[in-house]
């Protein structure tokens, strides 16, 4: 007998290691895969790419711009995702002091400064100060972004200056789901989740103690383990 598919979605400058953990734990459970989100520059086709490669029906999960790209792909396919889970992620469409930053990332990349973005803009809010001090995990991140790269960031960047109010959305989803945020996450914090989470029909949220906002590779164990609850219980 099959396994039920699961597909997850990374975050900005993020790849497959963003979900290393999960993918390992999960797979005794469900067909895992993760998509990446580097080829497209409007969330809509991030999502309409996504879809176009998936399955007929599958449990969706996506940390930060996944999030926002799976609030997409449930608009646009309801009846096809059959749970979701969304990780650190911002529904809210674009503030002005966002668009100024992403338009400077965008600039930075195109003029050789692509490497300084994550290790001097990104880093200090993607893990918590606690473990910006962990060498490996602080180097697991740059070697993601490093890996993604400059042309893929500005898609992506101008991705997130038009992306759409993902809250349209949030009342009409009807699949179990889950809401997650680690509880130091400056960039999507948490009562942003509370509100996500009080707006779509029942939903769960989870908070991740000792966690910012890469929740998925700085507190892998509690992750892994709150989405293997999340799966046996939809």
């Amino acid at each position: 007998m099959s396994k039920p598919p699961l597909i997850l979605l990374p975050g900005t400058l993020c790849d497959e290691k963003l979900w290393e953990h999960q993918v390992e734990h999960l797979s005794s459970l469900t067909d895992v895969s993760v998509h990446m989100l580097t080829e497209d520059d409007s969330i809509e086709d991030m999502a309409l790419t996504v879809l176009k490669n998936a399955p007929e029906r599958f449990s969706l999960a996506g940390l930060s711009l996944g999030g926002i790209v799976a609030l997409e792909i449930v608009k646009r396919a309801p009846d096809r995702v059959t749970s979701l889970a969304l990780l650190d992620t911002n529904p809210n469409p674009p503030r002005a002091e966002q668009i100024e930053a992403w338009g400077q990332f965008i600039e930075m990349a195109k003029n050789g400064q692509f490497k300084q973005i994550t290790k001097k803009h990104l880093l200090p809010g993607l893990i918590r100060p606690e473990s910006q001090t962990n060498k490996t995990l602080v180097s697991e991140i740059l070697k993601m972004a490093d890996q993604v790269g400059a042309d893929a960031l500005i898609r992506q960047m101008r991705a997130l200056i038009n992306k759409p109010d993902g809250r349209t959305v949030l009342t009409e989803i009807s699949c179990p789901t889950l809401v997650m945020v680690g509880l130091e996450d400056t960039v999507c914090p948490l009562e942003m989740h509370k509100e996500l989470a009080s707006d779509i029909p029942s939903a769960k949220l989870v908070t991740i103690e000792q966690c910012g906002h890469l929740s998925s590779i700085e507190q892998p164990q509690a992750v892994s383990a709150v989405l293997q609850y999340w799966l046996q219980s939809s």
